[in-house]
């Protein structure tokens, strides 16, 4: 049984060929997590309980998704089997913490999600101070993953406290920053202005030939305008004052990096994600910057069990403008309208224009505010919305016909 989708201005209609059969259709639900309230899996899972509702013998496929940030490596867990290492690690400011990274069925392969040791929700508004947040505990995840002889490990680096260009990361792994009296660098970016000398002997003997993959869909140079103190400083605590003296110690550690490395981050797309986070893995692990959504689809085989799909639901907490630019949804979308399969988008909340996602594969958007709350009520009832969302958008298919 398949649907054809016909475009008539402002309305795309669905229409179910096959008679009765449609209530045994295939969906695939491919969603990323309600950030801070459903992780992707438990949006994948209420999601399915709306669809019982209208269609209870339908046949159910659930891909949770991520990109590159909170809850990547459950999602590929769940999509590819394997097992979580949990692991004290340092966090942001320097305290231990407990953290967990995972291990792929292949027994090889490292999911690490950067904000697990050193993610902005690990500090409280009040402490948030990137000259003093380091990512050494991200180093010490990807340490734990070498010494469980790990060949390959991908690293999710959204939602980042620091903006220290992966010092931290660096000193974990054995990386010697040394200032103009032999000692190590303080942590945080308020250090790296001070660094005169990087010794990699120990790193070298560590990393061997492990692949290294970077997720991230962030784009900005490492400094400037653009870059990752600038853009990005203000979220993590930065006052104006500090993003200044960050910049101007981004470019330091960059000129130190293509002196001692001889290695040039300074301007690569990418570099200034997760605080540099993204040029000190590459310039110190020679890692590779990879679409988060892109990737995350490859590893969880969605285009191999999206085959025969009627229909595609996929969304996330916010659909705005922002959807468009390598989020989890619109990339789901853009494999569903490969197939020729309709896709619905269903968030918290739809805000702004979101017309440019039809021209993307989506067919239909569904909200699952149903009426005006204020956010700890919306928070509070969030998996019954979603269930209610979810039951919606299926007596829309239930009818054939999706108002846009």
């Amino acid at each position: 049984m398949k649907f054809s989708v016909v475009d008539n201005f402002s309305k795309i209609f669905i229409v179910f060929r096959g008679g009765e059969n449609y209530s045994k259709m295939k969906i695939v639900i491919a969603p990323d997590s309600f950030k801070g309230t459903l992780t992707s899996k438990e949006v994948a899972e209420l999601i399915e309980k709306g669809i019982r509702r209208v269609f209870p013998q339908a046949k159910i496929v659930k891909v949770p998704l991520s990109d590159g940030g909170e809850g990547t490596v459950d999602a590929l867990i769940e999509a590819r089997g394997g097992k979580v290492i949990h692991k004290k690690v340092t966090s942001p400011l320097g305290r231990k913490i407990e953290a967990y990274f995972g291990i792929l069925s292949d027994g090889v392969t490292a999911i690490i999600e950067m904000a697990q040791a050193s993610g902005l929700s690990l500090v409280p508004k009040e402490k948030r101070n990137p000259l003093i947040a380091t990512t050494y505990g991200t180093g010490e995840l990807i340490k734990e993953a070498l010494h469980r002889r790990c060949k390959k490990i991908i690293i999710g680096i959204g939602g980042s406290a620091t903006v220290d260009g992966g010092a931290g990361m660096a000193q974990a792994l054995g990386v010697k920053l040394l200032n103009k009296r032999g000692k190590e660098i303080p942590f945080g970016g308020g250090g790296l202005g001070g660094i005169v000398k990087i010794e990699m002997d120990e790193l070298y003997s560590m990393i061997g030939n492990v692949e290294v993959i970077v997720a991230s869909d962030v784009n900005n140079p490492l400094c400037g305008e653009k870059g990752a103190a600038k853009i990005y400083g203000p979220q993590k605590g930065a006052t104006p004052e500090m993003i200044e003296v960050l910049d101007k110690n981004l470019s330091h550690f960059a000129y130190m990096i293509k002196k001692f490395l001889n290695k040039r981050v300074k301007n690569i797309p990418g570099s200034g994600a997760a605080g540099g986070l993204g040029a000190g893995l590459i310039a110190f692990l020679g890692a590779k910057l990879c679409s988060g959504v892109e990737l995350m689809i490859e590893l969880s085989y969605l285009k191999e069990k999206i085959k025969g799909a009627d229909l595609v639901i996929s969304g996330e907490g916010r659909i705005d403008e922002q959807t468009m630019y390598g989020k989890t949804p619109i990339g789901v979308a853009r494999v569903a309208k490969r197939e020729n399969i309709p896709a619905i988008l269903i968030g918290g909340e739809i805000r702004g224009d979101v017309s440019g996602l039809y021209k993307e594969g989506v067919s239909a958007l569904m909200s699952s505010i149903g009426q005006v709350s204020s956010l700890s009520q919306v928070i509070e009832n969030s998996r019954g919305s979603l269930i209610k969302a979810s039951e919606r958008a299926m007596q829309l298919v239930k009818v054939g016909c999706f108002l846009r």
